[in-house]
C-alpha cells in the first residue's frame, strides 16, 4: 500500500480512479458466444450482472420489467416518486423541463409535498410481482425498520438498504440506531447494504449478514458529495480494497460469500468492464440507464442526494439520450463511446482477455495507466 507524505504527520493512500487503470491484454483470447455473463445472488439466477439504480430517472413499474427482460435487476426506491404519487408522470415532465438552477429546488418540493404512501407501497410491489420478475426494492437506512418488513410481507425478494455511506457501527445520541445484524436476520430475504468504499467498512457489513455490498462514495455522475462534504474514494481502489475483504470474511466464516457490488463512477462500457476487472460481482448502473428513450426521467438523471431537504449533495443532469434500455443494455449499438449494448462489451472484453465467466475475470492482469 502506497502511502504519500501531505505534510507534517499527515499521509494519504494512493487511490486509483476508473480512468486512471486499464486492463492488459492476456496471451489467450476466445470465442464471446462462449463468454457467460450470468450472475446469482441468494436463489435469484440473472443472465447479466447489472443492477438499475434505486433512481426515479432510472426505475419506474415500467421500466423495471424492460430492465427485467433484459436480463438485469431492477431495484425500484420505495421512498420515491412512485411511492409518494399515484402517477408521477406530470411532475416527472416538471423535473426534465425546469431550468437548471430551479431543478434542485423543485426536487425537493416535489419529495417533501407527499408523504410515502405504505398503501401505494404495497400496491407498487403487487404490481411488480404480476408481471413475473424478480421483485427488488431499496429503502433508505432511516427508514429501513419502518418499510422493510412491509415490503417484505408483500412479496419483495430481495432488498437494499441503500444511503450514501452505511455502517455497522452508526452512533447516535438522537435515537435508536438501526442494527443491520439483527435486523437483517430477521428479515426472510436477502439484504444488499452500501455503500462503503473500504475494506474495513466492507468487513463490517459483510458481518452483517448481508447478502451483497454496495461500493461506492461520492463518485455518482449527479451526486456532489465530493463537492459538499470533501469525501471520496477512487472507485478502482474502493472495489479492490472491499474485493479483498470479501476474501478475508471468505476465510473468517468458513466459506459464506459475500457480493461485491460496484455503485457509482460508470458512465460508460469501459468503466462497468473495468469495476469486474477490480473485483466486483455485479454492478449497479443509474446514468448509462439514464440515457434511455423510454427511461422515465426523460432524458434527465437525479438521485436522492439530490433532493435532502437541508443538504443536496446531487444535481439533476440532462442527459443525452442514445436508444432504448433494450439496445442500452443488449444492442445492437448505434453508438461507439460506450454507452450502448453493456452487455456485449462486457462479453468482448472478457472474450478478447481469455475469461470465460465473471469470476475468472476478477483475476485478469491491470495496469496503471
Amino acid at each position: 500500500m502506497v502511502e504519500v507524505v501531505i505534510g507534517g504527520t499527515k499521509s494519504a493512500r494512493a487511490g486509483y480512479s476508473f480512468e486512471q487503470v486499464a486492463i492488459a491484454p492476456q496471451r489467450r483470447t476466445r470465442d464471446a458466444s462462449e463468454v457467460s455473463t450470468a450472475w446469482s445472488i441468494d436463489a435469484y439466477k440473472f443472465e447479466t450482472p447489472f443492477i438499475a439504480a434505486p433512481m426515479d430517472s432510472v426505475v419506474s413499474p415500467e421500466s423495471a420489467v424492460s430492465i427485467s427482460r433484459n436480463g438485469a435487476l431492477a431495484v425500484l426506491n420505495l421512498e420515491g416518486l412512485w411511492g409518494r404519487y399515484e402517477d408521477p408522470a406530470v411532475f416527472l415532465r416538471e423535473i426534465a423541463n425546469v431550468d437548471a438552477e430551479q431543478a434542485t429546488a423543485l426536487l425537493q418540493r416535489l419529495y417533501a409535498a407527499k408523504p410515502v404512501d405504505v398503501d401505494l407501497i404495497k400496491n407498487r410491489i403487487a404490481q411488480l410481482k404480476e408481471s413475473g420478475i424478480t421483485v427488488s426494492v431499496a429503502v433508505s437506512p432511516q427508514r429501513t425498520t419502518e418499510l422493510a418488513p412491509i415490503a417484505a410481507a408483500s412479496g419483495a425478494e430481495i432488498l437494499v438498504v441503500r444511503g450514501t455511506t452505511v455502517s455497522a457501527e452508526h452512533v447516535s445520541d438522537s435515537g435508536e440506531p438501526l442494527n443491520l445484524k439483527s435486523f437483517i436476520h430477521d428479515l426472510d430475504i436477502p439484504v444488499i447494504v452500501g455503500g462503503c468504499a473500504t475494506a474495513q467498512a466492507a468487513l463490517h457489513l459483510m458481518r452483517t449478514g448481508a447478502a451483497g455490498v454496495l461500493v461506492g462514495f461520492g463518485g455518482g455522475s449527479s451526486h456532489t458529495t465530493a463537492d459538499v462534504l470533501g469525501v471520496r474514494v477512487p472507485m478502482a481502489t474502493a472495489i479492490a480494497d472491499v474485493a479483498s475483504a470479501r476474501r478475508d470474511y471468505l476465510d473468517e466464516s468458513g466459506g459464506r460469500y459475500v457480493h461485491v457490488i460496484a455503485d457509482g463512477s460508470m458512465g460508460n462500457s469501459g468503466d462497468i468492464v473495468k469495476a469486474f476487472a477490480c473485483g466486483a460481482d455485479a454492478a449497479m448502473i443509474g446514468s448509462v440507464l439514464s440515457r434511455g428513450t423510454d427511461s422515465p426521467g426523460g432524458g434527465t438523471h437525479w438521485g436522492s442526494e439530490a433532493w435532502h431537504a437541508t443538504l443536496p449533495r446531487g444535481e439533476r443532469h440532462q442527459m443525452k439520450q442514445v436508444g432504448t434500455l433494450d439496445q442500452i443494455l443488449n444492442g445492437p449499438a448505434t453508438t461507439g463511446d460506450g454507452t450502448m449494448n453493456l452487455v456485449g462489451a462486457l462479453r468482448k472484453a472478457m472474450a478478447t482477455t481469455g475469461y470465460s465467466d465473471l469470476k475468472e475475470f476478477q483475476r485478469v492482469d491491470m495496469i496503471v495507466s
